[in-house]
């Protein structure tokens, strides 16, 4: 299922999302999910973002310690949303299917936070969301009522009840399908592109809302749980029982992502690990070989795009998640050559849910930035005009991470501010030089 429409140079939202780890004070050394930040002997500790957060996994000392190959995952399905929605290749959602991942991820550190009276980690999670999104909700409003919308003239009162949803993700937000003209510096759908990721912010708070439900649920009845939201994508998800509206559309969305989330549950518990890995890698595959059966029957305008499909989308994210996790190997560093990407990880892992957010704007961005090139005086001819033309989506490509990198930079610290930690402005798991001044403590890292 599609959420949001394209642009003139790119795929419209997918399903995607972030996020980062439990804060500091909310770790019970529980070995199996995360905390907050990378916590290895040469990084200082971080915060937590939350909506897909990392396992910890058990340290030497018995100490809890971040799962380094669920982090990789993780800043993995980030990098792979913001290249699908930047060329738009349906193949993608079918190499590495990013939410299925990024839904189990949050759903393993859920589970373990559950130890915890449920009510305040609720709490905690809704917190560490909602700050990130009000800065993102700000700067898009600001943008749209900038460009003459008016919410009120086209939905009444009911256009502005639904600005509440930039508050609180209870539902849909409400925006304009086309705003600004063709000559503008933006497309003319760019607020669908640009409010589009927060489906996911949506999909995310319903499933922490329902997890204490869930997860008693899944300890009772394991496998029942496990596999009812196949069983309701199956309904919801074909066609058989039509749901209209943003309702619908919610509805779906926790049906598809349900089982990887629940997928954390199991895997938390070490359930995935008391099966045989012969037995549970072929079943996995069984699904997944069902879900792209019933894709090739049911192909969208996109052709082979998961996100159009989704009971294939269900079972393929399912399966898929079922054999990364139970080939978790729970580094406590990253091995051999991926070593050299770890400050990469741990910053995309800190600042997930800003990566998310603002990536699709910060695409759209790109469009007036590379339309700069066909004013230089050595790219008028034909010759150069067909260069650039040629090669205009590598050019994007090439933009968006250090825009990302802004990003990151101008508003990522709100995360660190939603979590209750001291701000930082490129929490990389760099390890600051300690200051001793006589008769003083080494300067603390934060």
């Amino acid at each position: 299922m599609t959420h949001g429409y394209t642009t003139g140079t790119g795929p419209g939202p997918e399903p995607a999302g972030p996020y980062g780890t439990a804060p500091a004070g909310e770790t019970d050394g529980t070995p199996g999910v995360p905390p907050a930040l990378p916590r290895q002997r040469t990084a200082e500790p971080a915060p937590a973002t939350d909506p897909a957060a990392p396992a910890t996994a058990p340290a030497a000392s018995g100490a809890p310690g971040r799962d380094r190959y669920l982090d990789l995952l993780r800043s993995i399905a980030l990098v792979r949303v913001v290249v699908y929605h930047l060329f738009g290749w349906a193949w993608m959602t079918v190499l590495f299917p990013s939410m299925g991942v990024m839904f189990a991820l949050a759903g393993s550190l859920m589970a373990r936070s559950l130890k915890r009276p449920a009510g305040s980690v609720i709490r905690s999670r809704i917190r560490r969301l909602l700050p990130p999104m009000w800065a993102f909700g700000a700067v898009a409003l600001a943008m749209m009522f900038a460009n003459g919308w008016n919410p009120a003239k086209e939905d009444g009162s009911w256009g502005l009840i639904g600005l509440f949803n930039y508050i609180v993700p209870i539902g849909a937000p409400p925006y304009p399908w086309e705003l600004g003209s063709p000559s503008g510096l933006l497309d003319e759908t760019w607020a669908v592109q640009a409010a589009g990721p927060l489906w996911y912010l949506r999909a995310y708070l319903w499933f922490v809302i329902a997890s204490p439900l869930l997860l008693w649920a899944f300890r009772r009845a394991p496998w029942p749980t496990l596999l009812a939201p196949l069983g309701l994508t199956a309904i919801v998800g074909t066609g058989l029982v039509t749901i209209p509206g943003e309702t619908g559309r919610a509805i779906t969305d926790f049906a598809v992502y349900g089982g990887c989330w629940v997928l954390g549950f199991a895997h938390n518990d070490g359930m995935l690990k008391r099966i045989p890995r012969y037995v549970s890698v072929s079943c996995a595959s069984l699904v997944m070989a069902f879900g792209l059966w019933w894709a090739s029957g049911h192909l969208g305008p996109d052709g082979w795009d998961l996100n159009d499909i989704p009971l294939a989308q269900a079972a393929w994210s399912f399966g898929f998640v079922v054999i990364l996790l139970q080939y978790s190997p729970s580094w406590r560093e990253l091995p051999g050559r991926l070593a050299q990407w770890d400050k990469l990880v741990t910053l995309s892992n800190n600042r997930a849910v800003t990566i998310y957010l603002w990536h699709n704007m910060l695409i759209m961005a790109t469009v007036p930035i590379v339309d700069l090139l066909y004013r230089l005086p050595f790219m008028q001819s034909e010759r150069g005009v067909e260069a650039i033309s040629s090669t205009y989506t590598l050019w994007m490509f090439a933009l968006i991470w250090p825009l990302i990198g802004l990003a990151v930079l101008a508003v990522g610290w709100v995360e660190d501010l939603a979590a209750k930690r001291r701000p930082r402005l490129w929490p990389n798991g760099t390890k600051r030089s300690a200051v001793r001044q006589p008769g003083s403590r080494a300067a603390r890292r934060g």
